[in-house]
Parts: structure tokens; sequence; C-alpha cells
């Protein structure tokens, strides 16, 4: 008799590591350290959050019932995360019916593979770009340039970044850490044939750069596209934005490839209702987009002749595979939460060391990539970079209980962070704290600590191992007496018995019967 083995169930793959960009050199602090002490980065960071977060709260206030699309499209999110794979396949199979071709890539390297080639097979040596997360999560452009393709970023800030050789510092807008001087100087350089008495006037540097990509939109035969929404019902997919650019993308070319992250799904052409009125309200502070573009499938003789569909994996299903965590995942990358974060503001998006920066991308990065894929991980320091106030929470148009998640994925760090000095520390505290005549006795003790303060009655500076609390915060001194001995000394006995007296006295007497 014959028997078929199926194996054991195993922890679904995390994006691979040393590949995309969902990592970074340095832990967030050492990283922050660093950003810190560029003025120019901070000022920038700070004009221009304030600036979306006014314009977010003037238009979310008009709407007498947003609270009420929150909860929508939270619990659109969820429903969708609950039924994910079968939404998959009906997606496929609607795209597919319309002409279209879809993809499977389990992570970054074999979508970086299945584009190439498809670019490959059209014969061109050009590729223009819709702004793309999930592009930039997989590094495609240094993908393409080392195939000999040149891919070229039509989104304004995208553009800036990619002539500056620099990295995207937010989720939507890119260059938030420049400023139209730096922009100008970048023009200036990497420009061809720009004109040189070119000024800072933000008009003047759109129509520089305008320029220069309409002679790529027109000659262009091959575009590549994120979507902000797929939806299964109908095999649909969506792009929203504010320039026109990706207009022109998705309409110009003989062939388009979208990568969209599975996440992106939808269940029905309905629930857009709802999260076109989330997304710009939170993103941008507009009413609307001012460009919403949608497609389904190949219509001869209009638009596109070739839709390749690329679904993205790349460590989602290890999120979605965390009953906590893949809450996470009902993300749709709108950056309110980091237009209100302090840490944020103060650090900027380069710290985080991902494409995915802020309070959202501390949660959502370890969930794609890991925390322990090597010594040190830089990624697992990312938990930790919040105050954990709760603004990311109460601007999430989603719900998305940020706080929380980032707690949970510290208690994750710990488990699996072995023996540590923290934990030896707290082992020995319980220890402690279980023994009256221990805990007393390192009560006492304590007082030693009074020789470590300074003149304002603080201790500035702990000895390892307990310097990394130091390091951020201050300790008051240790009092000269514990609660305890004042309890029971004379003073404090008398102390207590006169409050207990004045206690009696002020209550009002019982009445007799």
């Amino acid at each position: 008799m014959s028997s078929t083995f199926l194996g054991m169930p195993a922890t679904p793959p995390r994006s691979p590591y040393g590949t995309g960009n969902l990592r970074g050199d340095r832990k967030f602090p050492a990283a922050a350290h660093d950003d810190l002490g560029n003025e120019q980065l901070r000022r920038n960071l700070g004009k221009a959050t304030h600036t979306i977060r006014a314009k977010r709260l003037n238009v979310t206030g008009e709407l007498p019932d947003w609270e009420e699309l929150r909860d929508a499209g939270s619990a659109i999110k969820t429903d969708t995360m609950n039924r994910l794979p079968e939404l998959l396949e009906e997606l496929e199979r609607k795209v597919t019916e319309r002409g279209g071709t879809v993809h499977w890539a389990r992570d970054g390297g074999e979508a970086n593979e299945i584009v190439a080639r498809l670019i490959k097979e059209t014969g061109s040596k050009e590729v223009i770009k819709v702004k793309s997360m999930a592009t930039q999560e997989i590094g495609l452009n240094e993908h393409l340039e080392s195939l000999g393709i040149t891919p070229y970023e039509t989104d304004l800030a995208e553009l800036i970044v990619q002539l500056a050789h620099d990295k995207p510092s937010h989720i939507l807008v890119p260059a938030i850490h420049r400023n139209r001087d730096e922009i100008r100087e970048i023009f200036l350089k990497e420009i061809p044939g720009v004109d040189p008495s070119l000024d800072n006037v933000p008009a003047h540097l759109a129509a520089a750069a305008r320029a220069y990509l309409r002679e790529k939109f027109m000659t262009t035969k091959v575009a590549v596209s994120g979507a902000n929404f797929g939806i299964a019902e109908t095999g649909t997919l969506s792009v929203v934005e504010s320039e026109g650019n990706g207009r022109m993308c998705l309409t110009l070319p003989d062939t388009l490839i979208t990568v969209m992250g599975i996440e992106k799904v939808l269940p029905r052409y309905q629930d857009l209702e709802v999260f076109l009125q989330l997304l710009p309200r939170s993103s941008t502070g507009e009413r609307m987009n001012p460009y919403t573009s949608m497609w389904t499938g190949v219509t001869p003789g209009d638009g596109p002749q070739a839709f390749h569909l690329v679904l993205l994996d790349n460590g989602r299903t290890a999120a979605l595979a965390d009953k906590i965590g893949r809450e996470a995942l009902n993300c749709i990358r709108c950056s309110a939460c980091l237009n209100v974060c302090p840490v944020y503001e103060r650090a900027g998006g380069h710290a985080y060391g991902s494409t995915y920066p802020g309070p959202i991308g501390a949660v959502l990065t370890p969930q794609l990539a890991g925390m322990h894929a090597a010594k040190d991980d830089p990624n697992s320091s990312l938990p930790y970079a919040s105050s954990l106030c709760g603004a990311c929470f109460d601007a999430c148009p989603v719900k998305i209980d940020i706080p929380s998640l980032l707690v949970e994925l510290r208690h994750q760090h710990t488990e699996q962070s072995g023996t540590t000095a923290e934990k030896l520390a707290m082992k020995a505290a319980a220890g402690v704290m279980k023994s009256p005549k221990l805990f007393t006795a390192a009560q006492k003790a304590s007082g030693l600590g009074r020789v470590l303060a300074g003149r304002d009655g603080k201790i500035s500076h702990l000895p390892p191992p307990f310097n990394g609390w130091s390091d951020s915060r201050d300790t008051p001194a240790p009092p000269k007496e514990t609660f305890r001995s004042w309890l029971a000394s004379a003073e404090g006995t008398a102390t207590m018995r006169a409050a207990a007296d004045t206690y009696a006295q002020n209550q009002p007497q019982e009445e007799e019967k």
C-alpha cells in the first residue's frame, strides 16, 4: 500500500535577505542620530508634514460620516485578508478573461526576473514608470539597469530622487527631504539641455521636468506601474495620482506591466466608493485625486495592447499568517501616519532603511523581511522607533492599531532574541520581588545610587547594561529613605495615625435608628 507524504506545515517565507529595499545598513537609532543633526532636513520635513497635516484635517472635518467611512474601510480590508486566496484567484480569472496575463511572484527576485523578461520580449531598452512602492521595494530599477534597460521615473518627486541618485524618504512624497533650491541644483546638474538660468520657482521646476519627460512619454513603448487597488469582481486595476504622468504611462505605451502587492486586492467594484474618499483626504488632503485611472484587461485599438499583472508576495503571506500582525496588510499607503508621527518628523524616512518608513513601515518592514535574518539585524530596531503616542492610530483611514502592533513586534523580538542582558535583568528582578527579605535589601542597596546623581538630583549616565536606558532619558536619584522604612518609623506611624483620625472626623455621623 503506497502513501503520500504532504509534509509538515511551515511558516511562509519572508522576503529573502539581501534583496530589494526592505532592510537598511544600520539600526534605526544610529541612522536617526545622524539625520537629527541635519537642520535643513528637519526644516524641510517639519514644513511639509505640518502643511499636509493641516490640509488633511480640513477636508476630513467636512464629512459628517468620516468615522463611518473609516469603519467601512477597515471592515472591507479585514474581510479581504480573511478571503485573500479566493479573491486573488478571482482577480486572475477576470484579468485573463479580459485579455491580460497574470504572473505570480513569490519574492522580489522572481518579480524582477518576470518584468525584465517581459520588457526584453518587446525589444525595448527603455521603460517609463508610474510611481510604485512595490517596484521600489523589490529594487526593480537597479535590476533593470544591471541588464542594460533604462527606467525613467515620471512622477515628479520620484524623478527628483532618481536624478539625485537618492532614495525615497516618504510614502507619498518621496522627495519630501528636499527643498526647491536643492531640486534646482539637481535639475541643472542632471537634466540634459536644461535652461542654465532655471530658478527655484516650483512652476518653473515642474515645467523643466515636464519638458524632459514629454519625449519619453511619446517614444517609449513599455510602461511599468504599481496599483492602488485591484478589483477581484471585474479584474479592474486602478492608479490614483495628482500630476497626470500616470495617465500618460497607462495609455500611450504598447505594453503595460503592473506589479501589485497581493494585499491590494478588493472584493467588489463598489468598494472603491469607500477608498476613493478615504485615500485622497488622508494622503494629499484633497477631496478627490486629480487623476483616477482604471483599466480592465486589453481593449482592442485603445491603450496598451499587451497587459501583464505581476502579483507580488515577497513576505506578505508571512505577515498574513501572523494573526495579530496581519492587520498591517490593511494599509492603503496613504502616509497619514507619517505626517503625524513626531519620530518621523524629526528623523526622516532614510533612518528606517526601508521603502516603507514611518509608523506603518516600522510595523510592515519587519513582517515582510523579518527581524532576525542576520546577527544584529537592523530591522530588529524598527518596532522601537516609536513613542507609542497613538497619533498614527487616530490618523489611519482604515483604523490600523499601529501602537499595539509595535508592542506585539517588540514582544516577538524579545522572544526570538534568546538570552539577553535585559532578560537576565528581568529574571533577577522577578526573583528579588518574590522574596520580601531580598526586596527590602534591594531597596536599601538602591540608595547607593545617589552617588551617581548630579546636582539636579538626576542620574544621566548608568553603567552597562543599563546605559541603553540612560542614553535617552534621565533617572531620578533614589530617595534618602524608602517608603517602607519611613512607614515603620515613629514619624511614619504618627503621620498615618493622624491621617486616620482626620478621615474619621470628616465622615458623617450614622443616623440613630
